[in-house]
């Protein structure tokens, strides 16, 4: 356990797995954050065992994600490793109250109340509610879960409304999985009140890029069409799709495009999927031989959010229901923009696996 008595899951594979390729060694799981994933690692070919997650040593998670006023809705949470996202992913834009940073919306036609913990950092710049309600918060039990062929976690997040922040009650039920050949990440989230839930989830991870060279590395996102914003400082969304093909935003082909010098805070819609409704993007890094998959079951995926600036080592790849501002009227669906709304009793499945594999030569 780190100073200052956070809580942490460590998740090793049972065995080292077969023959001299990529595997799994390590998963840190941090139960007081939502179980975030702080840290992945993996021995790669020549390289050793490197973390795949761009996140400080865990020492330092506690004075990171201290939760004081700085910090005061777990803000810090979605700036390294992996934090998921819950009831909503993205943005959500309302009348901001600049005394108390209070954002008065309305979410499925009702009017609520959140704490505007985003914005753009430029004077005057929109403020709004960002990346959910469970970052700074810790789930309420966990128990180890190991199998003969899995190193794995069970925990249950039960987040009522929020606070009165959100609609109905929601209980959040994790399992986590570590193999040496995958990682299976599922959140179910389950309808525990008297009234319909919207339910937006998502996952911020931030690959690293093991040979440090950002501009060779490639990305692949199977997307047709990118969501405009009115600038890079507040990135809220125009309600214009555009076509990516032909331009430097296209991601799509079998090995994807490299990066080069491209700044990304851009969200890809219009997804091609497997023949099974799965989504599946990639981060390819050929110069450290390392290539990472990272698969999703979940049909309700609608949308992959990135975020890449090109002096840093590493990019985010956000696999998420809804899209930014769901309820806005620029996307013309009061129910929420990819939303999915559960009826009392109802449930909805987040899962993510990731795979190693070793890109292919040029």
């Amino acid at each position: 356990m780190p100073p200052n008595g956070l809580d942490v899951v460590r998740l090793h594979p049972p065995d080292d797995g077969p023959g001299d390729g990529p595997r799994f060694t390590q998963m840190e799981l941090l139960p007081d954050h939502a179980l975030m994933v702080w840290q992945l690692r993996a021995r790669l070919p020549g390289l050793g065992e490197v973390p795949l997650l761009h996140a400080p040593p865990l020492a330092e998670a506690p004075a990171l994600l201290a939760g004081g006023p700085p910090d005061r809705t777990g803000n810090n949470a979605f700036k390294v490793g992996g934090a998921f996202l819950l009831p909503f992913a993205n943005r959500i834009r309302g009348a901001f109250s600049p005394a108390d940073r209070a954002l008065r919306t309305t979410i499925a036609g009702r009017p609520l109340r959140l704490f505007a913990n985003g914005g753009g950092q430029r004077e005057g710049a929109e403020q709004y509610a960002i990346h959910g309600l469970i970052l700074g918060r810790p789930v309420d039990a966990w128990e180890r879960a190991d199998t003969a062929q899995s190193g794995a976690v069970r925990a249950t997040l039960r987040a009522g409304d929020f606070g009165g922040c959100w609609l109905s009650d929601t209980r959040v039920d994790f399992h986590m999985a570590l193999r040496a050949d995958a990682v299976d990440l599922r959140l179910t989230a389950t309808n525990a009140g008297h009234e319909p839930l919207p339910m937006g989830m998502g996952w911020h991870p931030y690959f690293a890029l093991p040979s440090g060279v950002r501009e060779q590395a490639r990305i692949r996102i199977p997307a047709r069409t990118r969501m405009a914003v009115n600038d890079y400082d507040e990135v809220l969304p125009t309600g214009e799709l555009l076509p990516v093909a032909g331009t430097p935003y296209d991601f799509s082909g079998p090995r994807g495009a490299p990066l080069g010098e491209l700044y990304l805070d851009d969200c890809f819609t219009d997804l091609a999927k497997t023949p099974q409704g799965a989504t599946v993007v990639e981060v390819l890094d050929p110069q450290a031989g390392y290539g990472l998959r990272v698969f999703s079951s979940s049909p309700q995926i609608s949308a992959v959010q990135t975020f890449a600036p090109p002096d840093r080592p590493f990019v985010v790849l956000e696999p998420q229901f809804n899209w930014a501002d769901p309820f806005g009227a620029l996307w013309r669906e009061p129910a929420g923009k990819g939303m999915v709304v559960l009826a009392p009793g109802a449930s909805v499945d987040y899962c993510v696996r990731l795979e190693l594999f070793t890109p292919a030569a040029r």
